[in-house]
Order: C-alpha cells, then structure tokens, then sequence
C-alpha cells in the first residue's frame, strides 16, 4: 500500500503518442497486449490500472512480490516465464486476450538481458489477432536498484513523462521464421521510447546491472547459461 500511495503521489506532465493507443484500441475492439521493459513495470501497473489487464508473470519468488503489487491496481495474473511454465501461461493469457481481454506482459523478463526483447509478446499478438502496444515511461527523480535490469522507483511527487511507440500488428500469414523482425521491431521500439522518456530530464538512465569494482558491466551479451538456453520466449 505505501507504493501504491508513492505511485499516486507522482504527477503525469506529459504524454506521447496516446491517440495512437486509442486507434488501436478502436480497431481490435479493446483487446490488446501491452508490453514494457522489467526496469519500468512499476509504473506500468499504474499507468494501466483503469485497463484491467491480466499479466504475465513468473512462478519465482520475485513473482510473488509482484503478483501483490499488480492486484493492487486490480490487474490478475497468469504465472509463467522463459524459464519455467512460459508455454501454458501464453496459451492462457492468449485465450483470455480472444475472449475480449487485454494482456501485459514484461518484453525482457524474468532474467534478461536487460532491453532486449523475447519473442512471446509477439506470439501472443498475433495469435490473439490484437495490436501490440508498447509502453514505457520516465521520472525526473527516482531510486535506481542495482539489479539486473537498474529497476527504476520513482521518487514521491516525481514529475512522469509516457510514451507510446506506434502500435504493432502482425498478420496470422507471417511465419515463424518472420516474426523475428517483428521481436526486433518491438525491441527498437521500446528502446526508441525509452530514450525519449529519459532525456526529457536529462541523460538516459543505466539499465544493465554494474558488477563490483574491478568487473565489467553485463551487457546483452553477457549472458549466463540459463539465460542463454531460456532468452527465446
């Protein structure tokens, strides 16, 4: 609840884009997936709390914190990630997404690397037949974790900007080997909004997680064995 009262505290100044979310909106009926990066859900759950989403999150115990979190906002939830359940959970969300709903999900989670898209939003979209929206967001003052992703906590009474890239639509003709490029278009896009979030207050923020003295940053290319067996969803 504290962050539920933090996150209400802070005041939108500005928001881009946001005609084009309603005319994707208008075309599928209402029915959509939303996605952000792991670094700026805090927001998102916030942002789209009037949208009554069912997201999707992981069955780790960080899962657990952020399943309460998005109930706060009266958002449900279907648990799944890359590395355990991913399959049975995109499969729910995507009926519930056919049966009139709306889908969340976190492009890079659970485990990274940090802004690169997995393909399982784009899978979703096209199975549900429903536009991909991307989202993101920015503050002039909050506390950055040192996380694997710089997890992002807007500050009380932050000033937030949002951005919404153009919508994505895949045709149900496209193959697997082509949605590649739309995983990449997402990808683009995010980043593309991301950058614009953050230099409306100055530099962009850090995103990838900084080791101990002496070590190098992890980077996109910097991957674990687990992440590099599990980065395809």
């Amino acid at each position: 609840m504290l962050i539920k009262l933090l996150l209400y505290s802070c005041r939108v100044i500005k928001v881009e884009g946001m005609q084009k979310e309603i005319d994707a909106l208008a075309k599928s009926q209402g029915r959509a997936v939303y996605a952000t990066w792991h670094q700026r859900v805090i927001f998102f759950g916030r942002r789209l709390a009037h949208k009554n989403l069912t997201v999707m999150i992981s069955q780790s115990r960080d899962g657990e914190y952020a399943t309460r979190l998005v109930s706060l906002f009266g958002h449900t939830n279907v648990r799944g990630s890359s590395t355990r359940g991913g399959s049975l959970a995109l499969k729910e969300l995507t009926q519930k997404i056919k049966e009139g709903g709306r889908g969340g999900i976190l492009a890079d989670g659970p485990l990274g690397p940090a802004r690169v898209a997995k393909i399982g939003a784009v899978v979703m979209a096209q199975e549900a037949q429903v536009p991909l929206i991307p989202l993101t967001w920015g503050a002039d003052r909050c506390w950055i974790i040192n996380s694997w992703d710089r997890f992002l906590m807007p500050k009380p009474f932050a000033r937030i900007v949002i951005y919404y890239p153009e919508p994505i639509w895949i045709s149900p003709s496209v193959g697997k080997k082509e949605l590649e490029s739309y995983r990449c278009l997402l990808e683009e896009r995010l980043n593309q909004g991301t950058r614009w979030c953050d230099t409306q207050f100055g530099p962009e923020r850090p995103w990838r997680k900084v080791k101990e003295k002496g070590q190098i940053e992890v980077g996109p290319l910097d991957l674990t064995s687990d992440q590099k067996d599990n980065q395809d969803l």
